[in-house]
């Protein structure tokens, strides 16, 4: 279970990260840092790579969904964060790198729940698992047209959803045959030669012996049929 720590890394700089862009205040250290405001844009590469704070309401990478559907979304990820958890358990003795991709997943999900299930408590915008997830990563993106609709920058994301992503490329490229079994096959015995050897000179002595005494037995029944001198 130690791959749980990569799972702990991820939450914790995940959660770190959107704290930062979020902002926080922790009256009785006297800590307060104010964060960025929605919508604001830090270049860090140029305009190749930039920090821009969004608050995404739906799935992952901006993708929208139904408010009714949000509550029934945050509960799934509570279940299947948990089933993860109790499925790397079970494969505990497989392959290091399944393990690792099961890991970045489970890390990717729980990060993103803890937005879902806390931030609109925390902030007090929202009720328990109606929060909204912290965006902030953004790259440009080759000029391209899909359905009547033209994009010039990746949609905005954060490290939870890159840790998702990452596992499941993991999954999908390096592990795609994972729990494949092998029908199993029938082993062949190899018997060593000198025993070979030794079974036909036993069964050669064997023979011999039988042949020999059948021979003393037809020898003696003669000897029996023939009439004494007289």
């Amino acid at each position: 279970m130690r791959v749980l720590y990569a799972t702990l890394f991820i939450v914790i700089a995940d959660q770190l990260s959107k704290i930062w862009i979020k902002g926080f205040h922790i009256p009785f250290l006297n800590i307060k840092h104010d964060g960025m405001y929605i919508g604001q844009k830090i270049p860090v590469i140029g305009d190749f790579f930039r920090i821009t704070f969004i608050e995404n309401p739906g799935l992952a990478f901006g993708i929208d969904i139904n408010s009714n559907i949000k509550l029934w979304i945050s509960i799934f990820s509570l279940i299947a964060s948990v089933g993860l958890i109790i499925y790397l358990y079970v494969v505990r003795k497989e392959n290091i790198g399944f393990r690792i991709a099961l890991a970045l997943i489970l890390g990717g999900a729980i990060g993103n729940f803890i937005d879902r299930a806390f931030y609109g408590i925390i902030y007090d915008y929202a009720p328990l698992f109606y929060g909204k997830v912290v965006d902030f990563l953004d790259f440009d993106f080759f000029n391209l047209t899909l359905f009547g609709r033209s994009y010039d920058r990746f949609a905005i994301f954060n490290i939870a959803d890159s840790s998702v992503t990452i596992g499941i490329f993991l999954l999908l490229f390096l592990y795609r045959d994972h729990g494949r079994k092998e029908l199993p096959q029938k082993d062949e015995v190899a018997i060593p030669t000198e025993d070979l050897s030794q079974n036909n000179e036993s069964a050669n002595h064997s023979n011999n012996s039988q042949l020999e005494s059948k021979g003393e037995a037809e020898h003696g029944g003669i000897d029996q049929g023939k009439e004494a001198p007289l």
